[in-house]
């Protein structure tokens, strides 16, 4: 099997990042990467592109990472709760999932991507709980968040017990 190095002008996913020098097969850098401008093939003319990409990788994923750890520290500081209907007991109807999470923090003025939310399963309880938002594969955030009930809680009053009904004694038949 025919192989041939590339070098890859964008991220591409399970292949690589801009900059990066890969192996792949010929007729995949032929057919998709270099027709698309994924990749440019490696020569001595492309070792200054080369160098030129990484830094500006360099400089790229610099700056996402200090954005990310700015959101961070503002996420921190941010508190959101949920004011959800409840039935007898304080009982919910519905669940909290991480759409109505990344509602909530765009509606508070957070730009997330909202598959950077990790809620695992959804909340169907009243009470306090946490999110995992991962911002960056360095930077990640636990938020708290509080559900409460938007009506007052009526306990449940407890099943009423049905007393049996008294048995009647059998009818016996006389055989004479």
């Amino acid at each position: 099997m025919a192989h041939t190095e590339i070098l890859l002008l964008k991220p591409v996913e399970g292949l690589g990042n801009e900059g990066d020098q890969v192996k792949v097969r010929a007729g995949y850098a032929r057919n998709f990467l270099l027709p698309r401008k994924f990749a440019a093939p490696v020569n001595e003319a492309n070792r200054k592109q080369i160098d030129a990409l990484k830094q500006r990788r360099a400089t790229r994923e610099n700056e996402e990472l200090n954005n990310a750890q700015e959101l961070a520290r503002k996420l921190e500081k941010a508190g959101i709760a949920f004011a959800v209907k409840t039935g007898e007991g304080g009982k919910m109807f519905g669940a909290i999932t991480a759409a109505d999470v990344h509602d909530k923090l765009v509606a508070a003025g957070f730009t997330i991507d909202r598959k950077k939310i990790h809620l695992f399963t959804p909340v169907k309880t009243l009470g306090r709980h946490e999110v995992k938002i991962k911002l960056h594969h360095d930077v990640s955030v636990d938020l708290p968040f509080d559900v409460v009930s938007e009506n007052p809680i009526i306990p449940e009053a407890p099943a009423p017990v049905e007393a049996k009904p008294e048995r009647r004694p059998r009818k016996t038949h006389d055989k004479k």
